[in-house]
């Protein structure tokens, strides 16, 4: 099984990401769009697990100890540059107890020999993805034509706020790939408390 560790987001904030990607689509009509249901901010992407790992995973995420966490969606970016831009996102602002929850899950799957993550957790929420999401710049890269003309109209408007909630549960998934794009299931939910 394919597994990650994840918040799930309120249907409202969802609703108004929707509503948002139908708005700015045709903007990046090359690229491929995550479907609103599959929206989801990662704490920790796991990888290819046997059903056994799977339930050590289990076992080990009730062992977290977080606290809820508030979350504010807002603002819009480009990875890795917005020149070199190959993923579309939504920001997220959040008080410190959403870094601690990504650490702590970090932390617990480490003593699973899971390797711990080497880059800062940046919590984020992705719509799109251009031609390749490898991180970073590539030499001689020339940048993401596909997302052009949606940086382009972007620069017009105002920063698009999608509200706050206040996660009080976080969940191990398993992705199923496939051409259509991925199916996220949620295999656990853990409590924040």
């Amino acid at each position: 099984m394919r597994l990650f560790v994840a918040l799930d987001i309120d249907d409202a904030i969802r609703e108004r990401i929707a509503r948002f990607m139908d708005g700015v689509r045709e903007f990046a009509a090359d690229a491929r769009w995550v479907r609103p249901e599959s929206l989801h901010i990662t704490l920790k992407f796991i990888g290819e697990r046997s059903a056994e790992q799977t339930e050590a995973i289990k076992d080990s995420l009730v062992k977290v100890l977080a606290k809820p966490t508030e979350v504010n969606f807002r603002g819009t970016g480009f990875f890795p540059t917005p020149k070199s831009a190959r993923v579309f996102w939504v920001g997220i602002e959040a008080d410190e107890h959403l870094a601690r929850l990504a650490d702590s899950v970090n932390q617990q799957l480490s003593s699973l020999r899971l390797p711990k993550d080497d880059h800062p957790f940046s919590p984020h929420l992705t719509l799109a993805r251009g031609k390749s999401a490898a991180p970073g710049p590539r030499p001689g890269d020339q940048g993401n034509r596909k997302f052009q003309r949606l940086q382009e109209k972007l620069a017009l408007l105002p920063a698009p706020d999608f509200g706050t909630m206040t996660a009080r549960e976080f969940f191990l998934y398993e992705s199923k790939l496939s051409p259509s794009g991925s199916r996220y299931t949620k295999l656990q939910n853990y409590p924040l408390s």
